[in-house]
């Protein structure tokens, strides 16, 4: 590698050290299982031993997401055992390598290696971010799939886009709201005709589907799964099984002290508290340690502003950027608006992020044509990092003073 290369390359290699490092660190705390870990690391380990999710007694276990995110926990229980560590292993590699997903992004759509790397220090810097890469949920690889499925649309490789949106498809149904947003931005775009049409239904429709299908293989060949046996074929027990799962989901409206609407999750209304413990050594007569999936405000708040001024200049320009960023965020936010009686928790805003990132990117991309704008830019990133770094603790779950805490409960519906 030359001289040159090494000397671009150091800037993202150093982002995402610090990334995995701050992810990985005590990693293995706090111990046991917390919030939906109880679920997802616990079917996950039965997919390892039963290839299906098995309850404790050995009896098929009736769960309401697809096997793909458990598989990928799998793996890092396989490779460092059933333990803390082991389960939430695979969520930190997965966190870091959207910081050079996203850095990957911006660099084919604005082509400006300082923007690549703002874009790379802001999700770095995004507490949400952090908090889910430390914890066995789903919703993180979500988010990469969804973004990697973007990636590839942007170099304009809609077979891997398409096979992408599968795999996020196979982690939580939530990626099919993208599907026909991603359909319509290729026809017009790429400017399909009736003749390409099919093609990009076979890209976008079939091939997610059959991802999707075969990600259920431990289920199907198995014979051991929920409702494996409910039809007289497999195809026919695993519409029935779907079904079920539907009919969980759109009835799924029972109270939850986290719970959030859609509504308030870009100005951070109320942010999911994954753990809490009032006891703790932290020098203090009393301590609190939490692990609060909370955006980093000035980053959240900030993204509110620049998603109006990308609506704006959609409107006037249709310029192909700010239609990709518009069109991710639309497609991860906008569908919860039709189903706000469902019980929704602020986590799941996790697959926003990277179109909040990108559209303040794209408006600091009007912003720096002017060079001398560019320490205003350094300056926002300064204030994120400031942010995140006060939060840190309520982030990383370490126990410091009562007081200390309530000073960062800056509104009541945090507590």
């Amino acid at each position: 590698m030359s001289m040159d290369r090494l000397l671009r390359a150091w800037p993202i290699s150093a982002i995402l050290t610090f990334a995995l490092s701050i992810r990985l660190w005590r990693l293995n705390q706090p111990s046991g299982y917390i919030f939906d870990e109880v679920y997802y690391a616990k079917n996950a380990n039965s997919l390892i031993s039963s290839a299906v999710e098995l309850d404790g007694q050995g009896q098929a276990e009736f769960v309401v997401h697809p096997p793909l995110g458990k598989w990928l926990i799998a793996i890092g229980i396989r490779v460092f055992g059933n333990s803390e560590f082991g389960w939430r292993f695979a969520s930190a590699i997965f966190g870091s390598l959207s910081i050079l997903l996203i850095y990957l992004v911006v660099k084919k759509l604005f082509n400006s290696e300082f923007l690549s790397i703002t874009a790379a220090l802001l999700m770095t810097f995004d507490g949400l971010n952090l908090v889910m890469s430390r914890v066995a949920l789903l919703d993180i690889f979500l988010m990469f799939f969804i973004l990697l499925s973007f990636y590839f649309l942007i170099i304009n490789n809609l077979w891997l886009s398409g096979s992408a949106i599968g795999f996020a498809l196979a982690i939580k149904w939530s990626a099919a709201f993208l599907i026909p947003l991603l359909i319509i931005f290729v026809v017009i775009y790429n400017k399909i005709n009736f003749k390409n049409f099919f093609k990009v239904l076979n890209q976008f429709v079939f091939l997610p589907i059959l991802i999707y299908v075969i990600s259920w293989s431990g289920w199907i060949f198995s014979g051991k799964g929920w409702a494996r046996q409910s039809e007289s074929n497999v195809f026919s027990s695993l519409w029935n099984y779907h079904m079920q799962i539907l009919d969980f989901h759109r009835d799924l409206n029972e109270k939850h002290a986290y719970q959030a609407n859609p509504w308030s999750w870009l100005i951070l209304g109320r942010p999911t508290s994954f753990y809490y413990e009032g006891s703790g050594n932290c020098g203090a007569t009393k301590c609190a340690q939490e692990i609060l999936a909370l955006g980093t405000p000035i980053l959240w708040w900030s993204s509110i502003f620049a998603v109006a001024i990308c609506f704006g200049f959609l409107i006037t320009s249709l310029e192909r950027s700010v239609a990709i960023i518009l069109v991710g965020f639309a497609g991860t936010y906008l569908p919860w608006f039709f189903i706000q009686n469902r019980t929704t928790f602020y986590f799941y805003s996790i697959s926003i992020l990277p179109f909040l990132i990108l559209s303040i990117i794209y408006c600091l991309n009007l912003l720096i044509i002017n060079i001398k704008y560019k320490k205003y830019v350094l300056g926002f990133i300064f204030l994120v990092a400031l942010n995140f770094i006060y939060f840190l603790p309520i982030y990383l779950g370490i126990s410091i003073p009562y007081s200390q805490w309530l000073s960062r409960m800056w509104f009541k519906s945090w507590i």
